[in-house]
């Protein structure tokens, strides 16, 4: 985010909710990037029941906490439902793929931040 899209108070960055915009990367998918330095990010993630993402792997570290709905999460040939209050952390480059179950709200923890979302 450039400079002029948060601001620093006494240590803290504030960000411009103003520039969080919604981006729809894939059909049956929104995000919304909340927060984010060089070194870790806030995502907001909506998928819509039947959303299935593609596997994946990256470097980052990504810590998970499920807002709302339910979603089947699989990494290493794992699978394991995942419910409202639940969080769970991805090692990095594990390869992994999300599929909601219902609609379902989803923040996501990166670090360092995901330059691929900015």
């Amino acid at each position: 985010m450039p400079h002029s899209d948060k601001r620093a108070i006494n240590g803290l960055i504030v960000p411009d909710q103003a520039c969080s915009r919604i981006t729809t990367p894939e059909p049956g998918l929104q995000r919304q990037i909340l927060a984010h330095t060089p070194s870790m990010m806030l995502v907001r993630h909506e998928m819509c029941q039947g959303w299935r993402g593609a596997a994946h792997q990256h470097p980052h570290e990504q810590l998970v906490y499920v807002i709302r709905g339910r979603i089947l999460f699989e990494a290493n040939g794992a699978k394991f439902d995942v419910v409202e209050g639940d969080n769970f952390i991805v090692a990095s480059n594990v390869e992994h793929q999300a599929t909601a179950l219902e609609d379902s709200v989803v923040l996501d923890v990166f670090t360092p931040a995901r330059e691929d979302y900015l």
